[in-house]
Order: C-alpha cells, then structure tokens, then sequence
C-alpha cells in the first residue's frame, strides 16, 4: 500500500501543472512587483517634493537596500531549513503592505511625537523604508524558491517562472497607469498636496497587489517538503561552494551591473522629465511606462534570436544589448549638451 501511494505521489509531481496552478502562483508576486516599481520610481522624487534634502533622500533610500540585502541571505537560510512558504509569503506581505503605506503616507513618528526636523524625518522614513524591505526581501524568496517545490516537472518550473515574469509586466504597467491617472486629476501644488498624490498612489497599488496576493494564498497549496525524499542520494552544498566556481561570479558580475543601470536609470528618469525637460506632471508615468514597453518588446526579440542562434558565445549575447545601452546615452549626452549650447 505504501509502494503504491509513493508511486502516485511521484506521478503527481512530475506530471505538468494546470493551468488554474500556474495562474495562481504566478500572481503571487504582485504586491511585491507594484510597490518596487513604485520604489524606485517615485521615491526620491516624493521625498524631494515634500522637503527632505537629495541627500536624506539618498539615506532614506540606502537604508532600504541595506536591508533587503542582509534579510535576503538570512530568510534564504531560515526558509531552507524551516520551510513553510505561504507563511512566510503571508508574513512579508503585511510588512510591505503596512510599511510602504507609512512612507508615501507621510512621516508617521512625525505625527506622533509632533515635529517635522529634518533628522527625524529621515530617521523615520529609513525606519520604515527599512521593514518595507525586510518584507519585501521575505516574500520574494519564499515565492521564488516554491517553484522547485511545487513540482518536479522542468517544464511546469519554466511556465511558472515565466507567468511570474509576465505579471511583474502587468504590475509595472499598472503602476504607470495608477500614477498617470492620479497627475492628471489630483493638484500637486503645496508639499502637503504632493503627499496626498502619492498617497494615493500608494493606496490604490496596495490594493491592487493585496487583492492577488489573496487570490494566491486561497488558491495555492503549501508545497509539499516531501520532495526531500526524492533527493536523499544528493549530498548539501555548502554556500561557500559556489564562490569558488568562475560561472557564479560571472552570472552575479552580470546581473549585478544590469541591476544597477536599471535601477540609477529608473530613479532618475523622474527627476530628469520635470527637472530638465519641464515636462508635465503625467510624464513621470507615461515615460517609465513607454521605455518599459520597449524593453518589454526587445526582450521577447532578443529571446527568439537567441533560441534560433543558440550557440552564439554568451559573451556576445552579454556585449550587444550593453552596447546598445552605451549608444543611447552617448546619443542622449550630445542632445542634451547640443541643446544647453
């Protein structure tokens, strides 16, 4: 009877996924995807327009990254061990929630205590830029690290990887679309309207992300840890493992420097439409949203060519796209400079 039921649960998890399974997992990651573009779009735009010097806003904004950095190697460990990824995915949702509502809602320790210096300010929205990241960092690796636990069948972990990515899109573009439609109907002429703004900004992409992540908890089960069982002849790496293999660090070098073009870009894109074109408010929305798009496009060409060239040199695949990004800013550094002059 066990030989039996062993046999069944095998088939069960190396038999492709449902589409209703794929959905729900891939909705999971939401609330995480449409507060992080809202992060590193808007946040030192806001936190600029109400007062606060670039470099308390730089402070605010490192304090955050700081810990989701420090929280992403150590909830890795803890869910590794420990296991239980919904309730961990549920944990760092209501911190991201709640934390992200207190920045773009203004300075709450400000409220309480009554005083608006600058330091506690800072104090105050580094604190809570800080939680937004811990949840933040708790959800994402939880919600990556059930694919492997879901099933056992490599396609199903392919298709559940790529709705994942397919709704960080949706979440993106309905961030964009959010703020365009609150700079175009709500004021921003004093400090106190400019939080309001994003106020509700921040609401409505709440709600938006909360909404899926019910939909995820309701309908996905919590994987099964029994996949340890069908691994038991493979011995545990050590973590120190793979910092000796040339691979990870070329992967991590990669990753890292993408990482940081699209970040810088992203953060500032704001600051040079209103700043230096004086364009109009909507632009901070419709901009992003454009160049999102595009990229968007370019991927999915970039992906096709690369499955009909599959043996090109991966150092070329690497190169192209870092040489484009190159040409565009040295195109944008002569317009810009042409048109001081």
């Amino acid at each position: 009877m066990t030989m039996i039921n062993h046999s069944e649960d095998d088939e069960s998890l190396t038999k492709p996924l449902g589409r209703c399974s794929v959905f729900y997992y891939g909705i999971g990651h939401m609330l995480n995807d449409i507060t992080s573009a809202c992060w590193f779009t808007y946040l030192l735009v806001f936190l600029t327009d109400i007062g606060l010097s670039p470099s308390d806003a730089a402070v605010v904004m490192l304090s955050g990254q700081v810990a989701d950095g420090l929280t992403t190697i150590f909830a890795g460990e803890l869910i590794d061990r420990f296991g239980h990824f919904k309730v961990w995915h549920i944990a760092g949702s209501l911190l991201v929630a709640v934390s992200f509502s207190s920045v773009f809602g203004g300075c709450l320790p400000c409220k309480l205590i009554g005083s608006d210096s600058a330091m506690l300010q800072t104090i105050g929205y580094s604190v809570f830029a800080a939680i937004f990241n811990v949840g933040w960092a708790a959800t994402q690796v939880s919600h990556m690290s059930m694919v492997n636990c879901i099933t056992l069948n490599s396609t199903s972990r392919v298709v559940l990887a790529s709705c994942r990515n397919a709704f960080t899109m949706v979440a993106n573009l309905s961030l964009y679309a959010v703020a365009f439609v609150v700079f175009n109907n709500v004021g921003a002429g004093t400090p106190a309207a400019v939080e309001n703004q994003y106020r509700w900004i921040a609401y409505i992409s709440i709600f938006i992300g909360s909404c899926f992540v019910v939909v995820f908890a309701i309908g996905t089960r919590e994987p099964r840890l029994k996949l340890e069982a069908h691994v038991k002849g493979y011995v545990r790496i050590s973590w120190m493992y793979w910092f000796k293999k040339i691979l990870y660090h070329q992967v991590a070098l990669v990753y890292v420097l993408t990482r940081l073009v699209t970040n810088v870009s992203q953060a500032f894109l704001a600051f040079y439409v209103i700043n230096d074109l004086q364009m109009s408010l909507s632009s901070k929305a419709l901009v992003p949203a454009i160049i999102f798009v595009c990229s968007f496009v370019v991927s999915i060409l970039l992906q096709v060519h690369t499955e009909q060239n599959f043996f090109i040199s991966s150092i070329s695949e690497f190169s192209r796209p870092s040489f484009f990004f190159f040409f565009a800013c040295s195109v944008a550094l002569i317009v810009v400079l042409y048109v001081g002059d």
